[in-house]
């Protein structure tokens, strides 16, 4: 790696010290040698230590703890001390003793070992691999190997944890402790390849396994913040992963030169250079861009979402309260953990200062702990991310995109029932009244002329071609009603910036979708009596565990358009990766997934879905489906729509660059993640097989869902190449629907009435 100099960073918060770190440091000393983390119990391959004194002092834990929780008290602050450490401990002899693919059983069994400390059967795991060497020829005779000093060290930890976490985080805690368990399988996977990961598989194997959750757990831990069921909200949610993704991308930055040395490829630095072709320097400016960008993401959510959010779903005063303070403690934490980073020997060439157990400083209430002055604070990155997805300009004048290579590989396979569906489909959104004008609004979202067009059957036919036509009909319908919705909230809501309108629309949408299938309200629009239907056919055969999962897709699907809605009205073009997260629920994929796993992956078992390997497929598919969706509506979107949310506008904000580079970079993303998707299918699922033990029956299972979402993906190509939708010479016939939605919000501010409002209706 060439050398970089570390960009300038956002720096908008003071760090400030916990005044007992004298008395954690005194604690860790004792407990690393009682633990075995240093010792004799503690050897590499080659027989040297992992650790020695000088290392470990050089890393100076301690002051990480003391860094981050500033104002815990001091047995709290020893147990998180204890809690690093144990992790930094546990990725170093991973990296020292699992560095090739023949030792991928010996760290599975490490793996084994301590996931059996969180199931407390720690007697019943594996015994560890013998050391190169070592005589196995009396086994029978010989004592059981004593379990290794990160078993024994995790195994206090747990102890010492456990029983004081409330249940809501002790399940969110334990999912992401596993996921820091398993990263050295993932990264000694990552060892052998010769490329580095792509820039979404990078980010999404980071916040799986490198710790940032973790530690955002650690955070709620200690600041006593638990946030008990508001933590599935969105807001709960986007707060804890863009502190993920900023602690892990500083930390990239710094230990960008220790990771090339050590032959590692997945550093962003490394990942962003060879995905864009540029230099260290270069790369080195857009990682921090990117953390830059994830702080003010961070922000924007913790003052703009957090309150409202926890309000909307019926979130209890003590839950609002308890998210101020998880963000706070985060917030802590990022402005403690940069601190330490530049002042510690783990990463650093030339260590600072090293600060006192406790400074002099004022007194009284709020003077537990001090600040420290060793950083400058630095707003200009955030102020200048800030202002540039404030400003973009709407309804550019940006001509036709054309379109990079789309290498959708898969052959196109059709229905026998295309024609009947096309028949059915036009017949249901005449009933539902989706080709009428929308009451109080004075404008029809789709003619009849523009609906046959949209062949939204044509698309549903190679999704599904081995369907039955009652199936067919079903997923024909949820496309047309979820297609209709993502044009009736720009136009019903958009063009007014009514958000508030659209966040009731989306809270009555789901009382359409009784669990019990029970009684529903009068539906006022087509919206919701398409859905009440819809939801009847669909949810009746399912059994209640599916009923629910899908029930939750398209609740997360409406509830996205509401999220678009809410930047339209601030004019805020999305950071980049809460756009493409969110671009899944927005462009209906979950909903998609849960149709394709009702089709051909009944056989496979639930906990399945939930592996890495599954997760990745399914995501990288997503992405290509959607990012091809963009590259295809771009014109429609920006120049007729004054649309803030698509892929290629993103990225050029994002980069400050032109449209054409811009499509460019998106296309190269759409590229890497179709080849992610094909490795996992071709590699990383046999892999799974195994490793979970699969039966053919589940095997044959996984193999159709893989097989669905490659009919996904080349019907979805085909019906963007076939349909007037997004095609020049169609969309230079046709009004802008935003534009003619902001005329219909002038006229009703010249008092010149457009129609009868419906009772209950938004206004």
């Amino acid at each position: 790696m060439d050398a970089f100099e570390l960009p300038a960073f956002y720096l908008p918060y003071p760090a400030r010290i916990n005044p007992s770190l004298e008395t954690a440091r005194e604690h860790n000393a004792a407990w690393v040698r009682r633990t075995g983390l240093i010792g004799s119990g503690s050897r590499g391959p080659d027989g040297d230590g992992v650790w020695d004194e000088a290392s470990l002092a050089a890393m100076d834990v301690p002051l990480l703890a003391a860094y981050a929780h500033p104002d815990c008290d001091p047995r709290t602050l020893a147990l998180m001390t204890d809690w690093y450490t144990w992790a930094f401990f546990h990725r170093d002899e991973s990296r020292a003793r699992f560095r090739s693919a023949k030792d991928r059983p010996d760290a599975r069994d490490r793996i084994a070992l301590l996931e059996g400390v969180l199931e407390d059967r720690g007697a019943e795991s594996p015994a560890p691999a013998a050391e190169a060497g070592e005589d196995n020829d009396n086994e029978d005779e010989a004592e059981p190997a004593p379990p290794p000093p990160s078993v024994v060290a995790l195994a206090d930890l747990w102890e010492r944890t456990a029983p004081a976490l409330p249940e809501s985080l002790r399940d969110r805690f334990t999912a992401d402790l596993r996921g820091v368990i398993a990263d050295p399988l993932r990264e000694l996977d990552q060892r052998g390849r010769e490329r580095a990961p792509n820039p979404v598989e990078h980010l999404q194997d980071r916040r799986a396994g490198g710790g940032g959750l973790f530690c955002a757990d650690l955070a709620e831990f200690a600041a006593k913040a638990s946030v008990g069921d508001a933590a599935h909200g969105r807001a709960v949610r986007v707060l804890r992963e863009a502190f993920a993704d900023a602690v892990h991308l500083r930390n990239d930055l710094f230990s960008a030169r220790a990771d090339a040395a050590d032959g590692r490829r997945d550093n962003a630095v490394q990942v962003y250079g060879a995905f864009l072709g540029c230099p260290d320097q270069e790369a080195a400016e857009l990682v921090n861009d990117l953390l830059t960008s994830r702080m003010v993401q961070f922000e924007d959510t913790a003052v703009g979402e957090l309150a409202e959010g926890l309000a909307a779903s019926g979130g209890l005063p003590g839950e609002a309260a308890a998210a101020a303070a998880l963000a706070k403690a985060l917030q802590d934490w990022q402005a403690g953990g940069h601190e330490w980073h530049a002042a510690t020997g783990r990463y650093a060439q030339e260590r600072a200062p090293r600060p006192p157990a406790a400074a002099s400083g004022p007194t009284g209430l709020g003077a537990s702990s001090v600040r420290v002055p060793a950083m400058s604070l630095n707003f200009a990155p955030g102020l200048n991310r800030r202002a540039r997805k404030h400003s973009q300009e709407l309804f550019q004048e940006t001509g036709h995109l054309p379109l990079p290579d789309i290498p959708i590989h898969y052959p196109l396979r059709m229905s026998p029932h295309l024609d009947a569906a096309r028949e059915h489909s036009l017949e249901w959104v005449r009933s539902m009244g989706m080709l009428d004008e929308v009451p109080g609004v004075g404008a029809v979202v789709w003619s009849e002329d523009k609906f046959t067009g949209y062949d939204l059957a044509l698309c549903a036919a190679a999704i599904h071609a081995d369907s039955s036509l009652e199936k067919l009909e079903v997923s024909t319908d949820w496309l047309c009603w979820g297609t209709y919705g993502d044009d009736y909230y720009p136009l019903v809501y958009g063009g007014r910036r009514d958000v508030a309108a659209g966040r009731l629309s989306h809270e009555r949408l789901g009382a359409f979708m009784p669990l019990d299938l029970g009684l529903v309200p009068q539906p006022l629009d087509p919206m919701e009596r398409g859905l009440e239907e819809l939801w009847r056919r669909t949810a009746a055969p399912l059994p209640m565990a599916a009923r629910e999962a899908f029930r939750t897709a398209v609740r997360e699907m409406t509830a996205s358009w509401v999220w678009e809605l809410d930047n339209q009205a601030a004019n805020r073009v999305p950071d980049p990766v809460d756009y493409l997260e969110m671009r899944r629920r927005t462009f209906g994929s979950d909903m998609t997934m849960a149709l394709a796993r009702m089709e051909g992956a009944g056989d496979v078992p639930a906990e399945v879905f939930a592996t890495r390997t599954v997760r990745e497929l399914e995501t990288s598919a997503q992405d290509v489906a959607c990012i091809l969706n963009d590259l295809f509506s771009y014109q429609k979107e920006v120049e007729r729509e004054g649309e803030v949310h698509n892929m290629v506008l993103v990225v050029e904000n994002f980069l400050g660059t032109d449209r054409i580079t811009a499509r460019d970079v998106v296309g190269d993303l759409l590229r890497v993640r179709l080849e992610q998707f094909d490795r996992i299918d071709r590699e990383s699922l046999p892999e799974l097989f195994d490793d979970m033990g699969l039966d053919e029956r589940a095997r044959n299972a996984l193999r159709r869902y893989s097989d669905l979402m490659k009919d996904w993906l080349s019907g979805i190509l085909n019906w963007h190449r076939e349909v007037v939708r997004y095609r020049k010479k169609d969309l230079e016939g046709e009004p802008a629907p935003r534009r003619a939605a902001m005329d219909l919000v002038s006229r009703a501010a010249m008092r010149i009435p457009s129609g009868p409002p419906v009772p209950g209706a938004p206004r």
